[in-house]
């Protein structure tokens, strides 16, 4: 099965490194990215418009410029007519323990890791969803 993935971080290093890490993972992926949480949620419209087919995981940074993580699970909660579930993925740099613990206490949040993500920690997510 191949899943679609959605990277959302404006850290392009990070993006990249994400990237990279999926597509060495030896399972077939497609990959959206995403410079911010408001580029994420038109290209989300855009593709339900389209009837086109949604990420199966979205691997979502909390802090980022004029829309934070936290800020983008409100806008995705409205989003009308989501055909599936999604699984969301927190992938930041945890700088204080109550955005973890936020992280935990969530319900759209499927699990939360630091940045970068690990090899171990990322065949984790992909492995979960083919099953």
């Amino acid at each position: 099965m191949k899943l679609t993935i959605c990277i959302i971080d404006d850290d392009l290093v990070s993006q990249f490194a994400t990237t990279y890490s999926i597509e060495q993972s030896g399972h077939p992926c497609s990959i959206i990215t995403c410079d911010s949480a408001e580029d994420c949620l038109e290209t989300f419209n855009s593709l339900l418009e389209q009837k086109r087919e949604l990420p199966d995981i979205i691997l979502l940074d909390l802090v980022m410029g004029d829309m934070s993580g936290w800020d983008f699970l409100e806008r995705f909660k409205q989003i009308p007519n989501w055909p599936k579930e999604t699984a969301i993925y927190i992938l930041s740099s945890f700088t204080n323990s109550k955005d973890r613990r936020r992280a935990k206490e969530h319900t759209l949040i499927s699990g939360y890791f630091d940045k970068p993500v690990s090899n171990n920690d990322l065949d984790s997510i992909l492995s979960s969803m083919v099953k």
